[in-house]
């Protein structure tokens, strides 16, 4: 499989022809055109937008019309991989989200206004792909199906597709449970400015609580309760017949492991609450032992196996937490975080999206929200979704993306996904790349239960 397939289309569209000629009348504060660093016959096409974020493109001097646009592009970068996008002849660039921060709706307005840069400067692109990871897989997704007109394909990469307000709620279940059975005292929702002790509190009681049989049968509900992964850098691919080894995982993608679940549970919160004037998230209403029950059976399992060897009662502690007094959200707050963002579903262009099975920020159970959205949009045939057996973040090597990317092109150049996602497929091609590991497998999420 080529890196970058299909020539540039002749045709200029009037949506595209449209845009440029109003950027050429001055709507960018600054636009200059230097060599990229990365290779001296590659042009460099950067600015700044109306609200000042910047915006900052890499045009090989083969450039074959395809453009992607990414969210973090401008931050830095091109990585390994989207060099070898630039190499094979796509231009690649984006912005940042250092203004629009959680503004989900102004970094979307903001990567057209970059695309509008870029027709401006380098000429009208043949197809535009939006394309990016965390965030970024979000902005790409919501940018896709707001702006068919200007999207022609996008790649989601480890994005929380569940939609703003329910993966933020399903975060307060996990952190709320917690709360109650480990200690009461910890921040759940009011979050102090010194966020760093927030956190350092937390992963302190929870490290104390992982020494005893009934802290770790109570992080294992948490941890069910909120579709958190078990497969975590601690412990890769667990088996659910060793409860304690499964609960590890947990553990590890809760506070054990680098940038740990609790830590962004504290951070980004914050974060939102300031930037959309209230709290975005309740549980008023939520019966935990339905959400226990709405957990994969494999999960149940293990909690229960914990639990009686703890001795605890499964029923007095989930009758706790059902009985603590419950978080209200501000009404207000929860409008403007979902305006700033909740799939439909209702997709006009192809779509591919790209997880590690052991993400701990955005959790893979997410994925399902948006399958079911998509499907019952009428709009499965122009999805496709990819996992690799992984653990962190947004855990893909360079060869991951790369052919995640690809399967997407081929699918613009062909009309249709064929066996293009067939993990045997994805495999080979990500092998033949000779850019790092090939983990893509068969796996099917949990249904989010949030």
């Amino acid at each position: 499989m080529a890196l970058v397939k299909g020539k540039a289309m002749t045709l200029m569209t009037h949506r595209w022809t449209h845009a440029a000629a109003a950027l050429a009348v001055g709507t960018l504060a600054v636009t200059t055109v230097t060599p990229a660093a990365a290779d001296e016959t590659d042009k460099t096409i950067e600015g700044f937008l109306a609200d000042s974020t910047p915006y900052r493109f890499v045009v090989p001097e083969d450039w074959n019309g395809t453009v992607f646009v990414d969210l973090d592009f401008a931050s830095g970068g091109p990585s390994e991989s989207q060099q070898a996008l630039i190499d094979d002849g796509a231009a690649y660039g984006g912005t940042t989200r250092d203004v629009t921060g959680w503004n989900l709706r102004g970094a979307v307005d903001n990567q057209i206004e970059a695309l509008d840069a870029f027709a401006a400067t380098a000429g009208v692109p043949s197809r535009a792909i939006a394309m990016g990871q965390s965030m970024g897989g979000m902005i790409a997704a919501t940018t896709g199906e707001l702006h068919p007109d200007r999207i022609d394909g996008v790649v989601a990469g480890c994005g929380g597709l569940s939609g703003t307000v329910s993966q933020w709620n399903q975060k307060l279940d996990t952190v709320f449970t917690l709360g109650q059975l480990i200690d009461p005292t910890l921040p759940v929702v009011d979050i102090p400015d010194d966020i760093e002790a927030a956190r350092a509190l937390w992963q302190g009681a929870l490290a104390e609580a992982q020494q005893s049989p009934e802290g770790r049968a109570r992080i294992a509900l948490a941890s069910a309760i909120g579709q958190l992964p078990a497969w975590s850098q601690s412990v890769e691919d667990p088996d659910p017949k060793d409860p304690r080894q499964y609960e590890a995982g947990w553990y590890g993608s809760l506070s054990g492991d680098p940038l740990p679940y609790i830590g962004q549970a504290m951070s980004s919160r914050k974060t939102s609450t300031e930037v959309f004037g209230g709290l975005p998230s309740w549980n008023v209403g939520i019966d935990y032992a339905e959400q226990l029950r709405k957990a994969s059976a494999e999960s149940r399992r293990v909690v229960k196996a914990l639990y009686d060897e703890a001795g605890l009662s499964l029923k007095d502690d989930l009758a706790t937490v059902n009985g603590a007094e419950r978080i209200e959200a501000d009404p207000d707050a929860v409008e403007r975080f979902a305006a700033s963002y909740e799939f439909t579903g209702d997709i006009s262009v192809p779509t591919l999206t790209l997880n590690a099975v052991g993400d701990q920020i955005s959790t893979v159970a997410q994925q399902s929200a948006y399958e079911q959205r998509v499907n019952r949009a009428g709009n499965a045939p122009l999805l496709r979704q990819t996992y690799v057996g992984s653990a962190g973040h947004c855990a893909f090597s360079d060869a991951e993306v790369v052919t995640a990317a690809n399967v997407l092109l081929d699918r613009l150049d062909t009309g249709h996904w064929g066996g293009s996602t067939a993990v045997h497929h994805l495999n080979a091609a990500a092998e033949a790349l000779d850019m790092g590991e090939a983990r893509f497998l068969n796996y099917r999420p949990d249904r989010f239960n949030r």
